[in-house]
């Protein structure tokens, strides 16, 4: 129904023209379908709710969303309201186990071999990890002096009420990243399983400038968000280029036998892991046929 990546239609099947308005479900020739319970006939639809102006959804929610969110959901607010426009959409296929692709973007141990010339440049410092239920984020101060003193002094051609000065990684257990340097930007990061097989992830980041103060700032910001732009796009291209070299049997539940302390987040990522693996085996199991009997 859905082809293009982004933008707003009509719930219409281009096939045999069935649509969906206004919760009713239109049918040409419905006359036709004799026998048929047509009254029946829907679409699969998700609990949503919002988090500042961003719209979460959930197949089978356990909890809502701000217990979802827990501490974050402040930030997530806040960086809702601090975004103006979208500037890219980059999206294809990681070539690895989508947990394999979480740990990646979760620890910055690799950045000075991944990265020497992209995101090690700002010589982030150790920073600070924030644990909170499953999620977690990482706030670290810019190290290297002459990118820090760049990236203040663009403070002045933007309208922000909510800015963290260094790199904040926010992760949203289990598919969800938002990363920023400076709250200048943000990139809203989805790793999806690809379905059966596993060996694939459907990745999406979404980058959003925020709010220019004045239509002269925003012209005078053109250069720094095409560099914005194309420095994420070798970011995420340098990640996928060495999780794909990792087969799947190199990840497990289990918490990581040697860990760095820059690793942290990846034996919390784990163990959140453990918890949901745990919480759906104690799910009761329903004997479909049994059930199909009894009705």
């Amino acid at each position: 129904m859905y082809v293009d990546d982004s933008g707003n239609q009509p719930a219409s099947c281009p096939y045999h023209g069935w649509t969906y308005r206004e919760g009713r479900l239109l049918i040409p020739g419905r006359e036709r379908f004799d026998g048929c319970a047509l009254e029946r006939a829907k679409l699969r639809t998700f609990a949503v709710d919002w988090c500042g102006d961003f719209l979460f959804f959930a197949a089978h929610p356990q909890t809502d969303l701000y217990t979802q969110l827990g501490r974050f959901a402040e930030a997530v607010e806040n960086i809702s309201f601090n975004i103006d426009r979208r500037l890219d959409l980059n999206r294809y296929d990681f070539e690895c186990y989508w947990p394999l692709a979480i740990e990646n973007a979760l620890e910055p141990y690799h950045i000075g071999a991944v990265h020497p010339q992209t995101l090690a440049t700002l010589g982030l410092e150790d920073g600070e990890n924030v644990f909170d239920g499953v999620n977690c984020a990482w706030y670290a101060p810019v190290g290297a002096s002459r990118q820090r003193n760049q990236l203040a002094r663009l403070k002045r051609f933007f309208n922000l009420d909510y800015q963290y000065e260094g790199y904040a990684s926010i992760y949203l257990f289990p598919f969800t990243m938002i990363s920023s340097t400076y709250g200048y930007s943000y990139s809203l990061q989805h790793f999806l399983p690809a379905g059966v097989g596993g060996d694939r992830t459907r990745f999406t980041s979404r980058l959003y400038a925020a709010p220019a103060a004045s239509e002269q700032a925003a012209q005078a910001l053109g250069a720094f968000f095409e560099s914005t732009r194309d420095v994420n796009r070798r970011v995420f291209e340098e990640d996928h280029a060495i999780c794909k070299r990792m087969p799947r049997n190199a990840w497990s539940m289990a918490p990581l036998a040697c860990a760095a302390d820059t690793e942290a987040k990846i034996d919390h990522f784990r163990r959140a892991c453990r918890t949901f693996a745990a919480s759906r085996a104690a799910l009761p199991v329903v004997d479909a046929t049994r059930e199909a009997a009894a009705g």
